[in-house]
């Protein structure tokens, strides 16, 4: 029978051979590698949209569509410089905004081109446009026109009124309960900002 300083000795040995051993097991180190991987595939999964405007940029490639590859790098290239901000491109909304940024540029360049009598790059810059609104056209975002907006903003304002909300803080109360009704939605926020202006007489 061992000797009692011997048990002492065994157990020392045993609580500093445990104290070693991570106190993770390994099936929850998997489950925890598992989940920061699917949340990090998730937060850098690319739009829907951008997904087939890359599949697009390879058919024009093919194709030799010098029109439509100019347009698709345009985009491409601005959804990479975007990337390296703190707002990068991560929803199909956010790239339909993008997009009416670079068409919004193309018919300022046009209108230039008008005035300078350069005839052909209006040609080229319409081109481009209408590229632009076809890409707009099949984006699958939501388009709300004037009059649907109208409407919602009226609606949210009533309601803001009815709750007692004041004056100096009608803006903000309705641009909040708008939020639910635009989301997902291809909107010019501060168009409507001067909309919810305009119909609360502010």
């Amino acid at each position: 029978m061992a000797s009692k300083s011997t048990m002492s000795l065994l157990r020392a040995f045993r609580c500093s051979h445990h104290a070693r051993l991570p106190r993770t097991s390994a099936t929850s180190m998997l489950r925890q590698h598992a989940l920061r991987s699917y949340s990090t595939t998730t937060e850098d999964a690319p739009p829907p949209f951008l997904q087939k405007l890359k599949a697009d940029l390879k058919t024009a490639m093919r194709a030799k569509d010098a029109p439509r590859l100019s347009v698709l790098r345009a985009i491409m290239s601005a959804n990479l410089n975007a990337s390296k901000t703190s707002s990068p491109i991560r929803t199909d909304v956010q790239l339909v905004a993008l997009i009416r940024r670079i068409q919004k540029s193309a018919q300022e360049a046009a209108v230039e081109a008008q005035a300078a009598g350069r005839e052909d790059l209006v040609e080229k810059e319409d081109q481009q446009i209408r590229i632009l609104d076809e890409y707009l056209a099949g984006s699958g975002v939501q388009t709300l026109g004037e009059a649907e907006l109208r409407a919602l903003i009226q609606e949210a304002i009533e309601a803001s009124k009815k709750a007692g909300t004041a004056t100096k803080s009608l803006m903000g109360d309705v641009m909040k309960r708008l939020g639910g009704a635009l989301e997902g939605k291809d909107v010019d926020k501060k168009a409507i900002a001067g909309m919810v202006k305009d119909l609360a007489g502010q």
